[in-house]
């Protein structure tokens, strides 16, 4: 069986436009939380890796957050 269309070359250009549309929906809002919680939002590429998705939630989860900040100052 030849499955060479199953191969990443393979795919149209609406198979990208989908994925770079896809990746602005996801990608934006989780830039927009991270900025307002004091980290920078270039960290939201985390969300399309495996595990550090996960490390990266519970780093946001458990760090200090500027609300907290400013109460115990």
């Amino acid at each position: 069986m030849d499955h060479s269309y199953m191969m990443l070359g393979y795919w149209s250009s609406w198979h990208w436009v989908a994925f770079v549309v896809f990746a602005a929906l996801v990608l934006y809002p989780i830039g927009r939380i991270l900025a307002r919680i004091g980290y920078s939002p270039f960290w939201s590429v985390l969300a399309f890796v495996p595990l550090a998705n996960l490390l990266g939630l519970w780093i946001v989860a458990l760090g200090e957050w500027p609300r907290q900040r400013s109460r115990s100052s």
